[in-house]
């Protein structure tokens, strides 16, 4: 049975998968991403869990996966397979393509970036499948986005297109890691969230999914938390749809397992702030955690695509 290697890599934990043709996943492995063991740990820790997938399939379907797609986090130069920087892995300019083609006996390997390469499966087979143009936004640790036009991601002229996290939306907020000032990340991610609400209500251990419940139980210092973020995304959103004029806004990542919590109040607040825009749907992400595997899935059928047509 003719199937793709797919690893979605995170900063404490990676997602792999064989996937078939048609996209059925064959089978699925999860394994620790062991950044503490340091950057090169990482790097041996990744080649290791794609050759064990390997094995697996020629075990398990009687025959080597056809190719591969990793998706990593930081910045990712996609067209030379390098994975660039990433902080929280603490690598640098590491030749991931090459080193995953040769561990995997020089089948051809995909490289993307992890929010990009989510944002292709939803929109191919999740939130955004009936789309020609969306806009998908993980609302995590921080906020990126990811631009879909036509069934493909746009990576933009140097590979950072879709950053919406750094668009500025209060000029006098936080500081952001970015070096700006009040970047939309700072103010409506879920680690946002959770630094505003774990400040005003006092206990240093609660967190954004924490000040849902209490928005949901009416409780006005999390309504107030809850809207000040809301109202920050709002403004992010419409200069991104701006921008972009995208049909579908996909919401994901942690917030948006809030549910009508969070999308309820962010609908009315986008519609508030729109004047000639059109109003595209903004709906939750359909794939979770999945997107990133299932996205490197596509990237690694994609690759072969590529080469058969050319």
């Amino acid at each position: 049975m003719r199937h793709v290697i797919a690893l979605d890599v995170g900063g404490t934990g990676m997602k792999a998968a064989l996937v078939g043709a048609d996209g059925t996943l064959l089978h699925a492995a999860r394994r620790a991403t062991a950044r503490e063991r340091g950057p090169e740990a990482v790097v041996e820790t990744i080649l290791a869990f794609a050759a064990e997938l390997r094995a697996y399939g020629e075990e398990h379907f009687g025959t080597s996966a056809v190719a591969a797609g990793v998706a990593v986090p930081g910045i990712v130069d996609a067209r030379n397979g390098i994975a660039v920087y990433a902080a929280n892995l603490g690598w640098r300019d590491v030749p991931m393509r090459a080193l995953l083609g040769e561990r995997l006996g020089g089948v051809p390997v995909a490289l993307g970036h992890d929010v990009r390469t989510g944002g292709l499966a939803e929109g191919r087979i999740g939130a955004g499948k009936d789309a020609d143009r969306f806009l998908f936004v993980p609302l995590g640790t921080g906020i990126a986005g990811a631009i879909g036009i036509a069934g493909s991601i746009e990576e933009g002229a140097h590979g950072y297109a879709g950053e919406i996290g750094h668009i500025v939306v209060r000029p006098d907020g936080p500081d952001c890691g970015c070096g700006q000032r009040g970047c939309l990340e700072t103010l409506a991610s879920a680690s946002a969230v959770t630094r505003a609400w774990a400040a005003a209500c006092g206990d240093p251990s609660a967190d954004a999914a924490d000040c849902a419940k209490a928005v949901e139980s009416g409780d006005p210092a999390a309504v107030r938390v809850w809207q000040e973020a809301v109202d920050a995304l709002a403004a992010g959103l419409v200069t991104a749809l701006t921008l972009l004029d995208p049909r579908t806004l996909i919401i994901g990542g942690g917030l948006a397992e809030a549910g009508e919590t969070l999308f309820t109040p962010l609908r009315a607040a986008v519609q508030e702030r729109v004047t000639f825009q059109k109003l595209p749907d903004i709906v939750p992400a359909a794939l979770g955690d999945t997107a990133g595997c299932l996205g490197a899935g596509l990237l690694a059928w994609d690759l072969l695509s590529t080469e058969v047509s050319a």
